[in-house]
């Protein structure tokens, strides 16, 4: 047995006899309780070069964290511990070592909380400011200083902050950011409105970043100090709600727009209707020269201040997500629309437990783009960069997702979820040029069926039709679980390279341009095999998988990171206190 299956070994026997005694610290500690949580994610690395999956020099990383927090009366702190020995592999390597980078102390009095040290905070949808954590995306941009919540009159809450943004295992000081943000509920603030069906939430934000610019080559036309401000509202009546908000962002060069001297701007706008057994929703955004930074000279997910929404349905089964859309700061016209319908019981659709359908679709295009002159391209640094009509989008599609999901019981023990996608995918805009254009469909039947009431078998069939990138995938998934307890699963990822030329609305795809793997246009027939185990007991979770894992992009809310290639044993243990 290797050195790092050892470790394992003795890391999951510790955890496993020091789990009864972790409620003991969820206790009443004077007039306060202590509370927090706890995850580990590691791996063990065996080379494959059939998947392309490189030797890891030190065999074995692994990823931890522990949250603890105390809270008394009007009082609280907190701190998180994170170990990274080291880095997962394809984790941002910035992330190294162990320390407590997320502190807090934090009270309330007489309407006014005052938070120093490491904070979240996010000022409407986050379109000038959103700060928070993803420890599986290897995402942190959280602000350490200080953070003020006022709530002078009913109704009306006034918030400020000022601070460094986090950058990995630091804080960046280069950059300091400030943001003062204030929302209003009418219904709350105006008494004879409380009763009022209609709902209405009015708020405004600015936000600014100071970074020094003396030193740069360009001074002249880089600003220290860039602020961006926003308005937005809410309105919600019995089963209609409507809301969006606007923003505008002085100019602001950066790595990201190719320093260009032009303003920002960006648009949100969602719509829904609901009804027992009906939903209908639409959005809408418009996104113009929107990256804002701690630091002119980011880039990936480095130091983000805000927060741009991408509007497309985050798929989670493995073969939908494996071309996920990254929403793009420097332009971009985004429309989304979802149809939810249940057909009832006894009826020719329904049957004899009812039919639930959903249909989804989404597109993004970039936005109008026309040059200042003849004589000056497009996106030409330490110009203004481009002209742009707000009310036209231009004829280069980056992402279209079309898909429909069908859920139906059949009897007392068995039920499906059939889903059909179909996706247009721009890779040399979203990963990387040279990427070229994707075409792909996707079908997946996941299927339950209970063997009593506590047993339970799930099975997942899944297929990819593309005729670019490592064209066609198939997936079997089989998990059979022991409620509440139990689980054990094993799956097949296959890659192959036959294909058809058109979908089933009859799009000739067959002149497209093909992304070649590193084994030619025939992409040499891949398995991709998993197995895996786990235990629940009350916050407790507890799993064990060993087996390949493809290359590809990560993806949570429009933010990713590329995870590369690896075969070997992977463990998760979390609980909670």
């Amino acid at each position: 047995m290797t050195k790092p299956l050892s470790f394992i070994r003795l890391f999951v026997l510790l955890l496993l006899i020091i789990f009864p005694f972790i409620n003991l610290f969820s206790q009443t500690i004077g007039n306060g309780t202590i509370h927090g949580n706890f995850e580990a994610d590691a791996q063990q690395y065996t080379p494959d070069s059939a998947i392309g999956a490189a030797a890891v020099p030190q065999k074995m990383s692994m990823n931890a964290f522990a949250n603890f927090l105390y809270t008394s009366d009007n009082f609280s702190a907190g701190l998180r511990y994170e170990a990274y020995q080291n880095e997962l592999n394809g984790y941002p390597v910035g992330y190294s070592g162990n320390g407590i980078l997320y502190r807090f102390l934090s009270f309330k009095s007489e309407g006014l909380e005052v938070t120093v040290g490491s904070f979240y905070e996010q000022f409407g949808s986050g379109i000038i400011l959103r700060t928070y954590e993803d420890f599986g995306l290897g995402y942190d941009n959280c602000l350490d200083g200080v953070r003020l919540k006022y709530s002078p009159i009913k109704g009306l809450t006034i918030k400020g902050v000022i601070g460094n943004q986090r950058k990995e295992m630091n804080y960046y000081t280069g950059g300091i950011v400030r943001g003062i943000d204030g929302e209003l509920s009418l219904n709350d603030a105006i008494d004879k409105w409380v009763d009022y069906k209609t709902k209405i939430i009015i708020g405004s934000s600015f936000v600014s970043k100071y970074e020094s610019n003396s030193g740069t080559t360009s001074s002249d036309t880089l600003p220290a100090n860039v602020g961006a401000y926003s308005g937005r509202f809410n309105i919600v009546n019995g089963k209609f709600s409507i809301s969006g908000e606007g923003a505008y962002k002085i100019n602001d060069p950066d790595y990201v727009n190719n320093f260009i001297n032009k303003s920002g701007n960006a648009a949100l706008l969602n719509a829904a209707y609901s009804q027992k057994g009906f939903g209908l929703t639409f959005a809408a955004e418009r996104i113009d020269n929107m990256d804002f930074r701690s630091s002119r000279n980011a880039g990936n997910n480095d130091l983000l201040i805000n927060f741009l929404p991408a509007l497309n349905k985050e798929h989670t089964y493995a073969l939908s997500a494996f071309y996920p859309y990254a929403t793009q700061p420097n332009g971009e016209f985004g429309l989304q629309g979802e149809l939810f319908y249940i057909f009832k019981p006894s009826t020719i659709l329904g049957g004899k437990y009812g039919t639930n359908i959903d249909i989804n679709y989404s597109r993004d295009n970039n936005i109008d783009k026309q040059p200042l002159n003849d004589s000056t391209p497009v996106g030409t640094s330490y110009t203004d960069g481009y002209k742009s009509n707000a009310l036209k989008w231009s004829g280069q599609l980056y992402f279209q997702d079309f898909n429909v999901e069908i859920t139906k019981k059949v009897s007392p023990t068995f039920k499906f979820v059939f889903t059909y996608i179909n996706l247009i995918y721009d890779g040399d805009v979203i990963q990387k040029p040279g990427f070229g254009t994707v075409y792909s469909q996707i079908g997946v039947l996941e299927m339950f069926y209970k063997i009593t009431s506590k047993k339970t078998i799930r099975m997942e069939l899944q297929h990819l039709w593309t005729n670019q990138d490592q064209r066609n995938w198939a997936m079997v998934l089989i998990e059979y679980s022991i409620s509440p307890h139990w689980y054990v699963a094993g799956s097949d990822m296959y890659n192959y390279g036959t294909n058809v030329t058109k979908d089933f609305l009859g799009t000739d795809y067959s002149y497209t341009s093909y992304h070649l793997n590193s084994n030619g246009f025939e992409a040499e027939r891949l398995h991709y095999l998993m197995g895996s185990f786990g235990y629940t007991q009350s916050t407790f979770r507890f799993s064990l998988g060993y087996g390949q894992q493809r290359a590809g992009i990560y993806c949570v809310g429009g933010v990713c990171r590329t995870v590369p290639a690896s075969d070997g044993l992977k463990l998760t243990i979390s609980s909670s206190f």
